[in-house]
C-alpha cells in the first residue's frame, strides 16, 4: 500500500515518505491508495492498548518494521497514560465518553504527538535520510503542546510552534511558552488559527524556500493532522472504544457503534472514518461544532463557506473556519484528483465552494452533523454534572449537547460514544462559570476551586505550570512565518 496527494494521484510514496514530507508538494494531502482490512475479532482480542495501536497501526503503516511498530506502541501507551489509554467510561443508558486527556498533556493530542517523533525518525532512517528536519506547527490550543513534548530534544529535529495571540485558554498557552527543550520554539500569531495554519501551509508550498533549506540540509515537514503520521494512531482508540463495549456486554460482535466528535480540522472524525473503512462496524459519525458551524452547513449543504466572522468561544481548539481534513474526505467521495483541486482553489481564491449532488449524498450517508453556542454548552456542562456526576470541557459538552440532539431526532438504537478531547481543567474558568460557580481571574486559582466543587483533582500536569518562566512572548504578523522558517 502507497500513499498519493489529493491533488496528484500520479505521485505515489510509502508511508515514511508520507511522514517525513508531511504535506505533498502542489499542497494535497495524502491518503492510502486502498484500505487494508482489519480482522475485528483479532483487533478485539488484544490485551492492551498498546497490542491493539501495534495491530491497528501495522496495518496502515506498510513499510515499518512490525517489531519496531510493537515496540514504539509499548513505550507510547504505558505509564505516561496512568493506564487510562483509550479509556471508555459509561455516563448514562446508551452513552459512553471514551476519555482522551488521561496523556501527558491533558488532550487527545497526546494519542498521535507521543509517538508520531518515532515514526519520524523511523521513517527517515528507513528512507537513508539525515537532513535536519524542521517541523512547523500551527496549533488552536492543544497540538502546540502535544508536539512540543512529543518533539522535545528529539535527535535530528527542531519544531517551531505557531498559535492565535488571544486564541487560547491561559493553561494552553503557558503550556506551550514555558515548554522546556534546545529544539523548541513558540511563537503568538497576530489573528486566528486560521491565519496560522494558512501561513504555515504557505511555507510548505514554497518552492523557492523549500530549495533554500535543502541546500542547508534541511526538509520541513508538518505535526499537524495533514500529517499521515498524526493521523494514523487516532483510527486506534475507535477500535479501543469497540472493544471495551463488547467487554462490558453492550454489544455483541459486528453491532454498530455510533460516535460523536467534537471537531474543528476534521482530523480526529476523519480517523473514525477510516476506522470505518478497515471493517469497524460505525454507525453514524456525528460531526459537533460550536458556534464556528462551517462544518455543520457543509455536511447539511454541500456549499462549504468560509466568508463568515470568526467567533471566539469557549471551546477555542474548534475555532477554526479552514478544515484542511475535509479535503481527504473529498477525495475518497469523489475519487477525482482534479475536483480536489478545483474545489480547494475556489476555496483559496473566493473562500467557498460547492460539492455536486452525487458527492454530498455519499457524505451524508455516513455523516451527520450539528452545532452548539457556548451557552448551550454552559447548560451541557451543569446538566452532565448535576444529572450523571461528570464533569467534562467545553469541547466535550459541544459533542454531548450535539449526540444528544442526534439520539432524539433519530431511532438508532446504538450505543453513542462521544470523544472527550481534553482535561476540564484546561478550562478552569468556563466550566466553574458554567457550574454557577464565581469565578476568579487567575484560572490556576479558578483550578482549586474547580476540584474543590467537584471533588475532582486537577492533573498534576495542569496544576504545575503556576509559577513556571515563560520562555517564548514573541508575537508575530501571519506573514513571518516564512522569515522564521529560512532561520535555524
Amino acid at each position: 500500500m502507497q500513499f498519493f496527494s489529493t491533488r496528484n494521484a500520479g505521485s505515489r510514496v510509502s508511508a515514511a515518505q508520507a511522514i517525513v514530507q508531511g504535506l505533498s508538494s502542489e499542497g494535497g494531502l495524502f491518503v492510502p491508495e486502498s484500505f487494508p482490512q482489519a480482522d475485528l475479532k483479532t483487533a478485539c482480542e488484544k490485551a492492551s492498548y498498546a497490542e491493539l495501536a501495534a495491530y491497528v497501526l501495522g496495518l496502515v503503516l506498510p513499510g515499518y518494521p512490525q517489531e519496531f511498530v510493537a515496540e514504539a506502541t509499548e513505550k507510547t501507551y504505558g505509564e505516561a497514560f496512568q493506564g487510562k489509554a483509550g479509556y471508555l467510561r459509561p455516563v448514562n443508558k446508551d452513552l459512553y465518553s471514551l476519555e482522551l486527556w488521561h496523556g501527558p498533556t491533558c488532550a487527545f493530542k497526546d494519542y498521535a504527538l507521543q509517538i508520531m517523533p518515532k515514526l519520524l525518525v523511523k521513517g527517515k532512517e528507513l528512507l537513508g535520510r539525515s537532513e535536519l528536519t524542521y517541523i512547523l506547527v500551527a496549533t488552536s490550543g492543544d497540538t502546540g503542546k502535544a508536539a512540543l513534548a512529543g518533539y522535545q530534544d528529539v535527535p535530528g529535529v527542531k519544531i517551531a510552534v505557531f498559535y492565535p495571540s488571544h486564541g487560547t485558554s491561559q493553561v494552553q498557552r503557558l503550556q506551550m511558552t514555558t515548554q522546556q527543550g534546545d529544539n523548541v520554539a513558540v511563537y503568538a500569531v497576530k489573528g486566528n488559527f486560521d491565519d496560522a495554519q494558512t501561513g504555515v501551509k504557505k511555507v510548505f508550498a514554497d518552492q523557492e524556500l523549500g530549495r533554500q533549506l535543502a541546500e542547508q540540509n534541511v526538509c520541513l515537514s508538518s505535526a499537524n493532522s495533514i500529517n499521515w503520521g498524526r493521523l494514523a494512531p487516532q483510527i486506534v482508540y475507535y477500535f479501543a472504544a469497540y472493544r471495551q463495549l463488547l467487554e462490558q456486554g453492550r454489544i455483541q460482535m459486528g453491532d454498530a457503534v455510533d460516535f460523536c466528535v467534537p471537531t474543528g480540522n476534521f482530523g480526529d472524525i476523519l480517523a473514525g472514518y477510516y476506522a470505518k473503512r478497515m471493517g469497524l462496524p460505525v454507525g453514524r459519525l456525528v460531526c459537533a461544532s460550536n458556534r464556528n458551524n462551517v462544518l455543520t452547513e457543509f455536511l447539511k449543504t454541500g456549499h462549504y463557506d468560509a466568508r463568515r466572522t470568526f467567533y471566539r468561544t469557549t471551546s477555542p481548539s474548534m475555532d477554526i473556519l479552514v478544515s484542511s481534513n475535509l479535503e481527504r474526505l473529498l477525495y475518497h467521495m469523489c475519487e477525482d484528483t482534479e475536483k480536489v483541486s478545483g474545489w480547494m482553489e475556489e476555496l483559496r481564491t473566493q473562500g467557498h465552494y460547492q460539492v455536486d449532488a452525487q458527492c454530498l449524498e455519499k457524505i451524508q450517508e455516513i455523516f451527520s452533523a450539528g452545532c452548539t453556542d457556548d451557552e448551550q454548552a454552559a447548560e451541557e456542562i451543569s446538566a452532565m454534572f448535576q444529572g450523571n456526576q461528570y464533569l467534562c470541557d467545553p469541547h466535550t459538552a459541544v459533542a454531548f449537547r450535539v449526540a444528544q440532539e442526534y439520539k432524539n431526532e433519530t431511532s438508532s438504537g446504538a450505543p453513542m460514544v462521544v470523544l472527550s478531547t481534553a482535561s476540564p481543567f484546561k478550562f478552569p474558568g468556563d466550566v466553574l462559570k458554567a457550574l454557577g460557580q464565581p469565578v476568579p481571574e487567575d484560572e490556576f486559582e479558578a483550578m482549586r476551586q474547580l476540584a474543590a466543587h467537584t471533588n475532582v483533582p486537577a492533573p498534576q500536569a495542569l496544576a504545575s505550570l503556576q509559577g513556571q518562566p515563560e520562555r517564548f512572548d514573541r508575537e508575530i504578523e501571519p506573514e513571518q512565518i516564512r522569515e522564521i522558517a529560512k532561520i535555524l
